[in-house]
């Protein structure tokens, strides 16, 4: 079960550096993929990402890029839920 949450975790994570092709901004952002923990059942499913998911991704989204580049993430912020994710929570998918 340990296994799954991390999993999950680390596709929230994922999908948070896919869909933020933004710089920084003035306000200073702590990237940290746990913070996209909310997002793990529409990563994992076809069901919709909660406004919970949606805030978390605004909020990390200068952090996306990041996430892109790291090989432990890649594969779920590149993943087509991902991306869906991102489009339904109106946050661009990163051009990094």
């Amino acid at each position: 079960m340990k296994r799954v949450s991390f999993v999950a975790l680390c596709v929230v994570a994922l999908a948070v550096v896919l869909f933020s092709g933004e710089s920084r901004t003035a306000e200073a952002v702590t990237c940290n993929p746990v913070e996209l923990a909310p997002c793990s059942p529409a990563l994992t499913s076809s069901s919709p990402p909660s406004s919970a998911c949606c805030s978390k991704l605004k909020a990390q989204q200068p952090c996306l890029c990041g996430y892109i580049k790291n090989p432990s993430l890649k594969q779920y912020v590149n993943s087509p839920n991902a991306k869906k994710v991102a489009s339904t929570c109106g946050v661009p998918y990163p051009k990094c």
